[in-house]
Order: structure tokens, then C-alpha cells, then sequence
């Protein structure tokens, strides 16, 4: 008998989307993508499966850095959101390699949005930018983001799909297990003093999920969009915010000197690299209207 689903108009037959590292912000989009599409969620963790499915999705077990399991992932959706971090080590992405080559297999894919790091722009003295800013990654972590975005660039060009870009700043949300900034303030961990600050950029976690829907839909190919919202802080008045809110003592200032003896490498990365980005193509091209557009509402203060 013909199943009756076939002739449906386009319209009416339900996207499948991917998510690849769906962890708190994939299941974020995931909501947002509910009921409407079906959703998909690549795992390497089998025990990740049930909690996956009760939330409506439907798991798919592969390892991005064992190419041979991913084979399965062609053809199965024509929308993908693709948060899965690099490998720790190295310049080159060989994840993001891993994934695209299996996604090639079948071309159904249409539109796909890699959430990539601002961290790609390095040290910008605090000067304000948009995405045309020549990228300078002074990290590995960031070099490999750098190749990544490469990669994604140029296998949107040559499977003739939307591959758009997101470079995502620092993530917050209060409801966020380990990202509600009060657990920064309450371990105590000092910032710099005014006058070595650094100028930092921030992103709800659910406007950034909603980021991500928009440009599944809305992206242009090859496009880089700054996923922030519309405040730039210095980071020592950001997290002096977070404190007074919270109840909690504001944090030790250091000098950049004395930071340097008391934190680790990592930690004086992330202080050593100051800018303030501009978010026009995330209003005019992905028509998104930040319910979060400062860290006041975002934080319930407004």
C-alpha cells in the first residue's frame, strides 16, 4: 500500500536536524527545535542514550575520533548544529574533519552552523570590531578553531550547502550547571585591577541556542556572526556585578604582575586577551532579538 507521506508537500514533512556535542547548549537548541523538527543527538557515551531520548531526541552513538562509527550519520538529516569541541591537542581539528567527510557521503545536508570561539581573534587590545577582523589565534586551542572553521568553509562550498559560522564568547545562564558566573566569584578567584582589565563579551546560553536555530535557517554560506549580546564589560566589573547580586564578596584585584604568579597559564590566557565585538549580523542578517541584550537581564536584574 503507498504510504500517504510521500506525496505531503515539502512543507509538511518534519526536518530532521543533527546535533553534534549536544551538552547543555545542544539541548538548549534542541527545545528550541521541538516539536517541530526531529532531532537528532550524536553521543559517545552509551549511558547519555536514555537521558537523551526522555528529552525527545533520538541518540546516535559515534565517536568523532573514530571515523569509522560515524558512517551511519550520511543522509540522516539536512540540518546540522555542530558543538563538539577539538581534540586537546595539536593545531588541526581532526574532529570537525572526521564529521564533515561523513556527512559527505550522502549529500542531503542543506544548512550547516558551527559554533566556533572569539578566542580565533586573539589579543585585541580592546578594540572594537566586527567579523571582518583578520583572525590571530595566539593558542593552540585557538589555532585549532581556526582550522576547523576552514574546514567547514570549504566543505559548505564544495556539497553546495549553507555553512555559516558562530564565534561564541564566554556562555552564561543562571539555571547553567558549572556556568552560573556566581561559582567563579564563590571560589574566590581574583581578576585584574582597572587599570590591567580586560574588555570581555558574553552570551545567554538560551539567546545563544536561539543564535543557532536562526542560522540554521538564516545563515549565509561561508559567514562568520558574532554570537554576543549587545554589552561589553570589563571582566572585573562583570564578575564585581555578579558578586553584588549574589550577595557574595566581590573578588580580589591583582595586578597583571601578581596574576601572573598566582594563576595558571590557562587561566592567564583567558586575561591576556581583550575585545569588544560588534553584533550587527546577528540582528540584520539572523533577525534574532536577544531577550538577554545585556548581562542585567540575563543575570534577572532588569
Amino acid at each position: 500500500m503507498p504510504n500517504p507521506s510521500i506525496n505531503r508537500p515539502a512543507r509538511f514533512r518534519q526536518t530532521r536536524v543533527l546535533i553534534v556535542g549536544c551538552g547543555d547548549v545542544g539541548l538548549r537548541v534542541a527545545r528550541q527545535l521541538l516539536p517541530r523538527c526531529r532531532v537528532l543527538a550524536l553521543t559517545s557515551q552509551p549511558e547519555r542514550a536514555q537521558a537523551l531520548r526522555q528529552a525527545g531526541l533520538v541518540p546516535l552513538l559515534g565517536n568523532l575520533d573514530q571515523p569509522g562509527a560515524l558512517a551511519r550519520l550520511a543522509g540522516l538529516a539536512t540540518r546540522v548544529v555542530h558543538l563538539a569541541p577539538p581534540p586537546g591537542h595539536g593545531i588541526e581539528d581532526t574532529r570537525t574533519r572526521h564529521l564533515l567527510q561523513a556527512l559527505s557521503r550522502r549529500g542531503r545536508v542543506r544548512s550547516l552552523v558551527y559554533g566556533s570561539t572569539t578566542g580565533v581573534y586573539g589579543n585585541a587590545g580592546g578594540a572594537r570590531f566586527d567579523e571582518t577582523r583578520t583572525v590571530a589565534p595566539a593558542t593552540p586551542r585557538a589555532q585549532r578553531r581556526v582550522h576547523a572553521e576552514a574546514l567547514v568553509r570549504w566543505w559548505g562550498r564544495r556539497a553546495g550547502a549553507r555553512a555559516s559560522i558562530l564565534r561564541i564568547p564566554g556562555i552564561y545562564a543562571v539555571d547553567r550547571e558549572g556556568g552560573h558566573p556566581r561559582d567563579r566569584v564563590l571560589k574566590g578567584s581574583p581578576v585584574l585591577k582597572r587599570e590591567d582589565d580586560v574588555f570581555t563579551n558574553h552570551i545567554q546560553a538560551d539567546d545563544l541556542a536561539r543564535a543557532c536555530v536562526a542560522a540554521l535557517w538564516r545563515g549565509r554560506p561561508g559567514r562568520v556572526v558574532h554570537a554576543c549580546d549587545d554589552q561589553t564589560m570589563l571582566m572585573g566589573d562583570y564578575f564585581d556585578l555578579v558578586a553584588d547580586l549574589c550577595g557574595l564578596p566581590r573578588p580580589p584585584r591583582l595586578s597583571r604582575a601578581e596574576a601572573t604568579l598566582a594563576m595558571s597559564p590557562m587561566q592567564m590566557s583567558f586575561l591576556s586577551e581583550s575585545r569588544r565585538l560588534v553584533n550587527h549580523r546577528l540582528h540584520s542578517e539572523l533577525r534574532l532579538n536577544l531577550h538577554c541584550p545585556t548581562v542585567c537581564e540575563g543575570l534577572g536584574l532588569a
